[in-house]
């Protein structure tokens, strides 16, 4: 995988036309799933659809009179710093709320690309078509607004609002999630199989310090904010660290109990606030349907419970 540093100009310009390819191939998906319930939003994205096909004539008759014929096939998922989409044009019926969100996140991410590849390139002729791109993608974000009838608009409490979901709640969320749920394992396998609860105290802070350590790197590694907006990346790992190590620390902290029964049942009952808690948050915050939102949590938190129930028996 290469850094957007690395990218000389002719690589720039062929991410761009692969990126203006996959945007119009998902703008005809919605359309398509958009166009039995929602015929005049669908119409909407095709238009959407055929200025994406005029960037991408735009930058092919740039690059070939600049490299020539042969553009390489470079993809967005060859360069570090773009985030994965879910295939959310896939799942029918579509709804505008989801289809908004997604097509903004594609059109704030382009445009941020094209700003920073203008900022980077010598050539003038390359500097001002990105340039106008990324006027045009910023228009296209506030069109996908527009279609869902939402008052969104890009002032400043809307982009905080934004910035705060990017760097803190998604980050957040996930440390939250993983700590809870991966720590659940190695602390009940330790209590059953050592019936000590100081013992067993020290075997969940080792995991939960552990997880978070590997959490938070992981995240810092995983994008660098540069495209994405998703922040500085070590800010976001140490947010993300952090909500793993107090997932896990939450319940061992009761094996500080001297009795070990007691300090199990008091840590069965934070687990269960645990799950609640990001259960919530991923309907609150993700959009996540809330009865499936609990199935997911509590399923693979039941699992590992089970799991660390039986090795610690065994």
């Amino acid at each position: 995988m290469k850094t957007f540093d690395s990218l000389t100009e002719q690589e720039i310009l062929a991410l761009a036309i692969s990126l203006e390819e996959e945007d119009a191939r998902i703008y005809e998906d919605f359309t398509d799933g958009l166009q039995t319930n929602y015929p005049e939003q669908a119409e909407k994205f095709r238009t959407m659809r055929r200025e994406e096909d005029g960037h991408r004539h735009r930058l092919l008759e740039l690059y070939k009179s600049r490299f020539g014929d042969h553009v390489p096939h470079l993809r967005r998922q060859d360069v570090r710093g773009f985030v994965d989409r879910k295939p959310v044009w896939l799942v029918r019926p579509l709804g505008l709320k989801t289809v908004q969100k997604t097509a903004e996140s594609m059109e704030v991410e382009t445009r941020r690309f094209y700003e920073a590849a203008a900022r980077r390139t010598t050539d003038t002729g390359i500097r001002q078509l990105l340039g106008d791109l990324a006027e045009e993608e910023r228009n296209h974000a506030v069109t996908a607004e527009q279609i869902a009838h939402t008052k969104l608009s890009e002032d400043e409490k809307s982009r905080a609002k934004r910035l705060f979901l990017l760097q803190v709640v998604q980050p957040g969320l996930a440390g939250l999630m993983d700590g809870s749920v991966s720590t659940l394992a190695p602390l009940f396998a330790a209590a059953f199989a050592t019936h000590n609860s100081f013992e067993t105290f020290l075997v969940g802070l080792a995991a939960s310090v552990g997880a978070g350590i590997s959490m938070g790197f992981a995240e810092a590694l995983s994008d660098d904010g540069s495209l994405t907006g998703r922040g500085h990346p070590w800010a976001r790992g140490f947010v993300c660290g952090l909500m793993t190590t107090l997932g896990g620390i939450g319940h061992t902290l009761p094996y500080l109990i001297p009795s070990i029964n007691t300090a199990t049942t008091v840590a069965v009952g934070v687990v269960l606030v645990e799950l609640s808690v990001i259960s919530w948050v991923r309907h609150k915050f993700m959009d996540t349907p809330l009865v499936s939102a609990v199935l997911q949590v509590a399923l693979g938190g039941a699992l590992v419970f089970l799991a660390g129930i039986l090795i610690g028996n065994s």
